[in-house]
């Protein structure tokens, strides 16, 4: 699903006029915060408490945030805006399971007055502001950082990528930019929309890749994010094969195979900056003020122009810059990562 980004010029905010209801409106407002799943630990762990960190530092403390997760389920998520929307919140924050289902939810809230932050992942309807990472650029940050890893065997075998989930957006544009970076220079010998982003599935997949391969053919593996690569480990491993992997999210454990050596990077997306953001927008559509200091940016979506926007840059995490970001940023501490499994790991790379 190509989603293009136009000139940062003057061109009037399309979608801004739902916020109109919301004009005037206080310190006392209503956040609805729709996050996607709960399998991926960076949701609960770092976007809805930073979302609310934020919006009650915004607002006097005077906000109440309404929450809910759709734990990967698309339909559920729909009951959830429309509840939502039902209940009157003043704005709703939404990072989509499927952005063309939740395109309905959309649309309801958007007669109701009610502003829609597409959060994380670009949701299809008549959205007021999105915000997020510049995934194309993550998927060449994936797509580089493999190349490097690979060196001069880049093109001695072929490489297997495990890309994410065929409803989300974001996925393909990690794919496109990965093979902006990859095609001509590796041998792609398999390529998978992983479903549901599932370490499972992805495991079944790499499984099928090997045996369709043959192991002593493989010699890398893109992966569009660290659950995933977990997933994808565990095969490699059984087959007894060792061959960097790249992932994103900057999960704990996906840290901790990088510390090990079983994964070669992932790529590190600072949540505290996307998440401010999206409670920047969050408050000032409820409140009815412009967008033009937060999301200097603009996004095409499938169905909306224009969309007020705001990317934020990310960065390849190798086991050379833990302390510069991850750590640096108060994502975890050395006692996190280096666990009692992982202590000679850290130590040798200067972890301490």
């Amino acid at each position: 699903m190509a989603v293009s980004l136009a000139a940062c010029g003057s061109a009037k905010e399309s979608g801004g006029g739902s916020s109109s209801s919301s004009a005037k409106k206080g310190d006392s407002i209503k956040v609805g915060l729709l996050l996607p799943e709960n399998q991926t630990a960076r949701y609960e762990k770092f976007d809805k408490p930073l979302i609310e960190k934020k919006i009650k530092e915004l607002t006097n403390d005077k906000a109440e945030l309404v929450y809910a997760n759709a734990k990967q389920d698309a339909s559920l998520q729909s009951q959830q805006a429309d509840t939502m929307v039902t209940n009157k919140v003043d704005v709703l924050i939404v990072d989509a399971v499927d952005s063309a289902a939740i395109k309905t939810s959309v649309q309801k809230a958007h007669d109701a007055g009610i502003p829609v932050v597409a959060y994380d992942r670009l949701a299809q309807g008549p959205i007021d502001a999105y915000t997020s990472f510049d995934n194309v650029t993550v998927g060449k940050t994936q797509g580089q950082a493999l190349l490097t890893a690979l060196g001069s065997k880049a093109k001695s075998g072929k490489i297997v990528m495990m890309n994410g989930s065929s409803t989300d957006p974001n996925a393909a544009q990690f794919k496109q930019g990965a093979l902006s970076v990859l095609k001509g220079k590796v041998n792609i010998g398999k390529s998978y929309d992983t479903k549901d982003w599932k370490p499972e599935n992805a495991n079944a997949n790499m499984e099928g890749a090997i045996s369709a391969l043959g192991k002593s053919n493989i010699v890398g593996v893109y992966s569009a994010n660290d659950g995933m690569a977990g997933g994808i480990i565990t095969a490699l491993k059984a087959a007894g094969i060792t061959v960097p992997v790249t992932g994103q999210d900057a999960e704990l454990a996906g840290v901790q195979r990088i510390v090990a050596g079983t994964q070669y990077m992932s790529v590190y997306k600072p949540y505290p900056q996307e998440a401010d953001v999206a409670a920047e927008m969050a408050v000032d559509l409820a409140q009815g003020k412009s967008l033009s200091s937060v999301a200097p940016d603009k996004v095409d979506s499938p169905t909306t122009k224009q969309v007020p926007s705001k990317l934020v840059p990310v960065q390849s995490l190798t086991k050379d810059n833990i302390n510069d970001t991850v750590i640096k940023d108060g994502i975890y501490t050395v006692a996190d990562i280096c666990t009692a499994q992982y202590k000679a790991a850290c130590d040798k790379i200067g972890l301490k």
